[in-house]
């Protein structure tokens, strides 16, 4: 698979697959039927036009509404990444990445995961983030350049696992 077939792709883990199908569960279940509990008790306010309660419900159906729709296409599109299909030739989606710091000489750690599941307060950053896509597709001993917006900076390639 190209890169560019990945664009319009929902990239995740296993384990980040299983919290988008719980999601969506939990949306489509226990969501739908606060967002119409909530409705009703606001109807019970009387007079529509002027029901400030009943204008927040009838938002939030529409926002969950819309929430469902866009997780229901994620999970149409959903790339499963494990570590069977996951080379450690070059850093790609699913991959530990050790980098160097060349201005500070700091190494620090990434898992490049997919945006749904990145989390840089625990190194694991998305494929589309700056250093996730300075770093994809380039291998051990490569040096990157982060196109960062207060200063670009220089990453060398140190290690490579899953």
């Amino acid at each position: 698979m190209s890169e560019h077939e990945h664009s319009n792709r929902t990239v995740v883990s296993q384990e980040g697959l299983r919290q988008m199908e719980e999601k969506l569960k939990y949306m489509t279940t226990v969501r739908r039927a606060e967002v119409a509990e909530h409705l009703s008790i606001a109807r019970g306010f009387g007079d529509l036009s002027e029901n400030a309660e009943y204008d927040e419900a009838k938002d939030e159906q529409a926002k969950l509404e819309a929430d469902i729709v866009e997780l229901e296409n994620a999970l149409r599109t959903v790339v499963v990444i494990d570590d069977e299909n996951v080379s450690t030739d070059a850093v790609n989606v699913g991959t530990t990445v050790r980098v160097l710091y060349l201005d500070e000489g700091d190494e620090e750690e990434f898992t490049i995961v997919g945006a749904r599941e990145s989390d840089p307060m625990n190194n694991r950053i998305s494929n589309e983030s700056p250093v996730g896509a300075a770093l994809l597709g380039h291998k051990v001993g490569d040096t990157v350049t982060v196109e960062a917006p207060e200063a670009p900076y220089d990453l060398k390639i140190m290690e490579i696992r899953l």
